[in-house]
């Protein structure tokens, strides 16, 4: 398989990745270790670590992120950008290049991740000092097998990179397989991380249970029958439960104002669990190019690199703001939106593009002379993995479970302190619905509402084609909006035009291979062969 061969290429000289990640976290490790010097004691632990939280994401964070998880649930729209439209389409195949890396970074993720966890073991340093540190790259390589298992289904499961390079022609494993691999990695994690990270970003034990609640709610849900229509009990209780672990324990709690969360002076906030930690002013491969391609003019940027005029919001998110959500002007600009923290020596900026769209704005922070740590095509913005305010959201969902609405008291009280800090009057009983639209709202841009209706189509896949369907995504409405009353209306004096879009069936939910993957490796076609697993269980996580 030619990516497992690049990746084992890439991995063989991870030691030597360290010098352009020397600034994250304050490692400073030495770029001349080898394997056989490597590995002696903590210090070595930290610096093999911390590419984990960026080099290796970089492909997936560039375009793929925001691409597939807000363009195709159609947050997002891009009509000229040949790295959206294909998602926002539903027309993607094993050619679209954002698709492609995504793969190759998802595994390169899992493979260093490995390298990690088997260099680590392999040590003699005791292993109170060495489990939190496999329990850290463990975190990470099951997050990245819960992507994969969420976006291709059944997948190849590695834990040991020259296995696959001595033999790339392998079956994969059942995507069940798959989320269960990722949730035993995510439950050693939060056995074995610490309640407190010895440095600024890295992963906690909370960071552990909080990244499970979205597991255990994604798989509650997984079956033979996709129209079931019910989630496992079981399953659901478990995401409460390490919802409200997070929630009840730990420190973390919401950031007063939803616009401060987005900004580089909050990287690292109270509400962050897991975000990547981009360099500033680093090397290409550890910076957040984002901004790069949601800027819409160079008056922001300060340089060339203001490419966003025409990454706009969907007409069909624009519809869901209420009048007084204030997360709409954090998240998209609007005729007349005012952002003092960018051209900050001009008094600020209004946002006057257009009054027929509304341009990207989370993730977009200005120019150096905002921030010092910005450069071109690096934002040094952190980029969420995930956050508190998902956890509130998993614990009421999760409390709602197979129900048609609820009134618990905590799930509210979790629910609208997301809606109150929007500005927006908290409910007394909420549904599926109410959760869905406020995490489509409270995450939006933040990659995540694709996998939310992943996640719904499993036990109601019907339902979720006949939402997508109703999205309407052929017809490009032209509309005008109002940033002041969040208002968005049609244009009468344009016609609307057309788009062709793909198949919306059952076909959607599963993305297609990479087509250089299965010239090199047949057995992607092949039925799936199930996992072997090595360990039990934790069992103990909520005793």
């Amino acid at each position: 398989m030619k990516t497992n061969k690049i990746i084992y290429i890439i991995i063989a000289g991870l030691f030597f990745l360290f010098a352009g990640c020397k600034d994250f976290l304050d490692i400073t490790p030495n770029d001349r270790i080898t394997e056989e010097n490597f590995y002696q004691n903590e210090s070595d632990f930290k610096a093999a670590t911390s590419p984990l939280y960026n080099k290796v994401w970089f492909d997936f964070n560039d375009k793929f992120y925001y691409a597939l998880g807000d363009g195709r649930a159609y947050n997002l729209y891009a009509p000229y950008s040949d790295y959206i439209y294909p998602f926002s389409d539903l027309s993607e195949t094993g050619l679209t290049g954002p698709l492609v890396l995504a793969w190759q970074a998802f595994y390169n993720v899992i493979q260093q991740s490995n390298k990690v966890i088997i260099g680590i073991n392999g040590s003699s340093v005791s292993n109170e000092i060495k489990n939190p540190y496999i329990a850290e790259a463990r975190y990470i390589r099951g997050v990245a097998y819960w992507y994969l298992a969420s976006l291709w289904g059944d997948v190849i499961i590695s834990e040991n990179p020259d296995l696959l390079v001595s033999n790339p022609i392998v079956n994969t494993n059942p995507r069940k397989d798959v989320f269960e691999f990722a949730i035993r990695d995510l439950e050693y994690a939060a056995k074995y991380l610490s309640e407190t990270s010895g440095q600024n970003g890295r992963l906690t034990k909370y960071s552990a249970y909080g990244m499970l609640s979205r597991l255990y709610l994604s798989i509650s849900g997984l079956s033979d029958n996709p129209n079931k229509g019910t989630r496992d009990e079981v399953y659901l209780n478990l995401a409460k439960q390490a919802a409200e672990f997070v929630i009840t324990k730990s420190n973390f709690k919401l950031m007063a104002n939803y616009a401060d969360l987005f900004t580089i002076e909050n990287n690292n906030n109270s509400e962050s669990l897991f975000a990547l930690q981009w360099v500033p002013n680093g090397d290409y491969g550890v910076t957040n190019t984002q901004q790069a391609y949601f800027a819409c003019g160079s008056e922001i940027t300060g340089d060339d690199a203001a490419w966003g005029y025409w990454t706009r919001a969907a007409y069909d998110i624009l519809l869901q703001y209420e009048s007084r959500d204030i997360r709409r002007k954090a998240t998209w600009m609007g005729w007349g939106d005012f952002y003092p923290e960018i051209s900050k020596s001009t008094g600020g900026f209004t946002y006057e593009k257009t009054r027929e769209a509304c341009n990207v704005k989370k993730g977009v922070v200005g120019s150096k002379g905002d921030n010092a740590a910005i450069s071109r095509m690096n934002s040094s913005l952190n980029t969420y993995m995930m956050r508190l305010a998902e956890v509130y959201l998993i614990y009421a969902e999760a409390t709602l479970g197979n129900g048609t609405s609820t009134s618990d008291a905590q799930a509210l009280k979790y629910f609208n302190a997301i809606r109150i800090r929007a500005g927006l009057d908290a409910k007394t009983s909420i549904t599926f619905e109410d959760i869905r639209q406020e995490r489509r709202l409270e995450l939006c841009m933040e990659g995540q509402y694709w996998y939310d209706l992943v996640r719904w189509s499993y036990y109601k896949q019907q339902e979720v084609i006949n939402y997508i369907t109703a999205q309407d995504r052929g017809t490009i409405t032209p509309i005008l909006y109002e940033g002041v009353s969040n208002k968005v209306s049609v244009d009468p004096s344009r016609d609307p035009s057309t788009r062709s879009i793909g198949n919306i069936d059952e076909t959607i939910f599963i993305l297609p291979y990479p087509e250089s993957e299965l010239v090199q490796n047949p057995l992607l076609k092949e039925a799936p062969v199930p996992f072997q697993f090595s360990e039990d269980r934790i069992t103990d996580l909520f005793q």
